[in-house]
């Protein structure tokens, strides 16, 4: 028996590998990636089809048209799709990123059959029906309402549209307008452009078994026709440097934004980046949060964030702030970054951050969907199966100066777009 009166030693995690992932393609050539691994009768199928924002012919057509393939098939209307969902326990999520359409199908293996009959008649036969369609607008158009009253919401909006250019497939942001001018027949020419077996990538997790195998073999050969590929519409980020203020004055307090473009996880500089960025302001011991938090007490929370996109990224800092110290929090904000530009990392700091990302990765390798979440990112973004591997390798040797040169790179003011909404 332990000695539960003795803490266990530390030690360093010295391996991060990904369990075994299988590959095959279905008899129409879909790619298809398993990770076969828990205890639990449990599976888990995700449907990726690049149909974001980057293959759009109309603003808005991606998400709309993956939100209302829920909706009803010519077989089934939605009341029959939620009943059917309720009744055998299945759990369907569709969450749309800018680049891509995912549907997910958890469900118990005994129920895997009716759940995978479920899904492949609303992705081969969606009837995008008029009325939930229009109550589809009308809810987003009166959340957006909501959400522009929010100085962080407007502020996110206005520096992605600064870092991006708002013409870009990043950088446009939806209006009342857009929703409206949305039509049944743009999700139709959306859909049957580009829910085919060329732009689908396949991911199966938990207890998968060669039936469930062959059951998604012989439901998507048929469901889905072969068609062309994708091709994305995307131009070179129209960014300048600009300070932008929106004044509110019956807001309490002023969201702050500053952001640049990026790249995505395919560049050499994006792992060094990634524990920059942790430093900076990627955790709750980061240099923004002691500084702007901790120290000045001018905010609850400060962050910075490298988000990645398929053609693209972007770097961003944000807060919200008292409108009397707004200014202070901007200076406080470019002074760390000048700081990391001026000064080598301390080795007790760089090792602090180095093993709370390492136990972050751990946490990434818990658990068949976990793993499946991994091997999806890899797999979508066109990186080595062992990426995960070579992220490890750089967060524990990347030097003091390697990040110092970084910053000097990525963190100057004057490519900085600065948006300020409040007071």
């Amino acid at each position: 028996m332990p000695d539960r009166t003795k803490a266990p030693k530390i030690h360093d995690i010295e391996s991060l590998r990904l369990p075994p992932v299988q590959h095959y393609e279905l008899d129409n050539g879909i790619p298809v990636y398993v990770v076969d691994l828990g205890t639990q009768d449990v599976v888990k199928l995700e449907l990726v089809f690049r149909a974001g924002r980057p293959y759009e012919q109309k603003r808005l057509a991606g998400r709309t048209t993956a939100r209302q393939i829920r909706e009803g098939s010519k077989q089934y209307s939605a009341a029959d799709v939620a009943e059917a969902l309720d009744f055998y326990g299945c759990t369907l999520s569709i969450p749309f990123q800018l680049d891509h359409a995912t549907f997910s199908l958890y469900t118990l293996s005994k129920h895997f059959t009716p759940g995978l009959r479920l899904l492949t008649d609303l992705l081969q036969r969606p009837a995008f029906p008029e009325k939930e369609l229009e109550a589809f607008k009308q809810r987003n158009q009166r959340r957006l309402s909501v959400d522009l009253s929010q100085n962080d919401v407007v502020a996110y909006r206005q520096v992605t549209a600064q870092i991006f250019g708002e013409s870009h497939p990043y950088g446009y942001n939806s209006q009342p307008r857009t929703y409206a001018a949305l039509q049944r027949e743009d999700l139709i020419e959306h859909h049957q452009r580009l829910y085919n077996g060329q732009n689908c990538t396949v991911f199966l997790s938990g207890r998968v078994t060669k039936t469930v195998m062959e059951q998604v073999n012989e439901a998507f050969s048929r469901a889905l026709p072969d068609g062309p590929p994708a091709r994305a519409q995307v131009s070179a980020p129209a960014a300048q440097r600009k300070e932008l203020h929106l004044k509110r004055p019956n807001t309490v307090q002023s969201a702050l934004r500053i952001g640049r473009p990026l790249f995505n996880r395919q560049h050499p500089d994006y792992q060094g980046m990634y524990v920059l960025n942790t430093i900076l302001g990627g955790y709750f011991g980061s240099r923004l949060m002691a500084n702007i938090r901790e120290d000045k007490g001018y905010t609850y929370n400060v962050y910075s964030a490298v988000d990645v996109m398929q053609y693209g990224g972007q770097f961003m800092v944000g807060a919200e702030v008292g409108h009397d110290v707004v200014q202070d929090s901007l200076a406080q904000i470019y002074w760390e970054m000048e700081r990391l530009q001026q000064e080598p990392v301390g080795e007790a700091e760089l090792q602090m951050v180095r093993n709370y990302l390492l136990g972050n990765f751990l946490t990434l390798l818990d658990g068949p969907f976990n793993v499946a979440d991994v091997v999806r990112t890899q797999v979508l973004e066109g990186l080595p199966m062992n990426y995960l591997e070579q992220l490890a390798e750089t967060v524990r040797h990347i030097s003091p100066e390697a990040l110092q040169q970084l910053a000097q790179r990525y963190f100057n003011k004057t490519e900085m777009a600065e948006v300020i909404v409040g007071p």
